[in-house]
């Protein structure tokens, strides 16, 4: 057995130890609130960490383990198939942490907010997207200015997933109007508690509210909160989203997996006759296959890559893009079998083995990490080399574009 496979097998046996208390299967009998949930989801990290599986890939002078990407690989395949409560931890230690480790200038600090986020005590959010900004990064409006040897912060930001219950996050604000739109913008941390900072859960079409506006009415932000340089937030950003979309490492698009689709059409007809043999459905299960492997294929490469001491390259949105969009289509594929079937809707079921679920959330994850159509630039412009889009606000001073 290789070193991996024993590392993959202890995690087993502590997933399972643990299991009877924090396992879905566990929860789903208690009918839980979100904040019920996310108390347990607090006390599972905390004993995540003590036992060693926290930070599984990070530095140890920063808290983490000082282990593999290949070791951090095996237990979330692990821990993935027990369904345990750290989905209120994703974002926070998937992108503002890593981002965090790499640019926050007080490192004593910085260590006590890994730790403390390793542990479900602290939460994090990303603040990016705008009302006014639509799938355009750059084309943000919350402003930060000079306020005495810090910043005064006023806007908006929307989508923000989990920050009704975040103690901080990383936001991208326009500090220079009057150069490109791109070059204007700087990168901080943002205290989440701080005064001017109010937060409103947005209901989603599926019942839940784990997405929000947050506005911020002239906040304070010392410059030691800045992260990179001024006017060099856009490639913070662009670092931040490189993570987020190799984040997005599931080729089921984090929807039902493709056996699921097969066992569903196992059980119903098509005009009499089982809708397994009919031969559209055949071939969406065929192209289906096909087009997850390959996804598979480009997520193992990406992480020998990274495995190597190399930077995630623009191949994570064609990751992110298909595998998302693949989702979509399959779960209102079988949505269309089932028929009547379908309206019986749970608000509570789970999103990788119901397929209401997964087509009702289906279109954030179209625009979280970077919208379809950016992609689609991305991959042409990054990944095949086409001439760029045509950008008619290219070279012009922001403050010159019209609103």
């Amino acid at each position: 057995m290789s070193e991996i496979e024993t590392y993959r097998a202890q995690a087993r046996a502590w997933l399972e130890s643990v299991a009877p208390k924090y396992s879905r299967a566990a929860r789903g009998k208690l009918n839980l609130s979100v904040e019920e949930d996310l108390a347990l989801g607090r006390q599972y990290m905390a004993e995540k960490y003590d036992a060693g599986y926290a930070g599984i890939n990070w530095k140890t002078e920063i808290g983490g383990q000082g282990l593999s990407n290949m070791h951090k690989i095996a237990f979330d395949a692990e821990e993935m198939q027990f369904g345990m409560p750290n989905v209120y931890f994703g974002i926070s230690l998937g992108m503002p942490i890593p981002i965090l480790i790499h640019y926050g200038q007080d490192r004593a600090w910085v260590k006590e907010r890994v730790i403390k986020a390793l542990r479900g005590e602290e939460i994090w959010c990303q603040l990016f997207s705008e009302p006014s900004g639509g799938s355009d990064l750059a084309a943000l409006r919350t402003k930060a200015e000079p306020d005495g040897n810090g910043w005064r912060m006023t806007g908006q930001k929307v989508w923000t997933s989990w920050a009704q219950y975040c103690d901080y996050g990383v936001i991208v604000v326009r500090t220079d109007p009057t150069v490109e739109k791109h070059k204007g913008l700087t990168y901080f941390w943002v205290d989440m508690k701080a005064e001017g900072v109010e937060v409103r859960p947005i209901k989603l079409a599926g019942g839940d509210s784990h997405v929000n506006e947050v506005f911020f009415d002239a906040v304070r932000l010392e410059d030691s909160q800045r992260m990179g340089e001024v006017g060099g937030g856009f490639g913070v950003a662009l670092h931040t989203l490189m993570i987020e979309r190799y984040i997005a490492t599931d080729s089921a698009g984090f929807g039902p997996h493709l056996d699921l689709f097969v066992d569903t059409t196992k059980e119903l007809t098509i005009n009499g006759k089982p809708a397994i043999k009919d031969g559209r459905i055949r071939s969406a299960i065929a192209r289906n296959h096909a087009m997850r492997a390959g996804l598979d294929s480009i997520t193992k490469r990406a992480f020998a890559m990274m495995q190597a001491g190399m930077q995630p390259g623009p191949e994570g949105s064609l990751q992110k893009l298909v595998a998302v969009r693949s989702r979509q289509k399959l779960s209102e594929m079988a949505l269309d079998l089932q028929g009547n079937q379908a309206f019986d809707f749970d608000p509570h079921a789970y999103v990788k083995e119901d397929w209401g679920t997964s087509w009702l959330n289906a279109p954030t994850g179209r625009i979280a990490g970077g919208s379809d159509e950016v992609l689609l630039n991305t991959i042409a412009e990054k990944v095949l080399g086409l001439p760029q889009d045509h950008r008619p606000d290219k070279g012009v001073p922001f403050n010159a574009i019209p609103a």
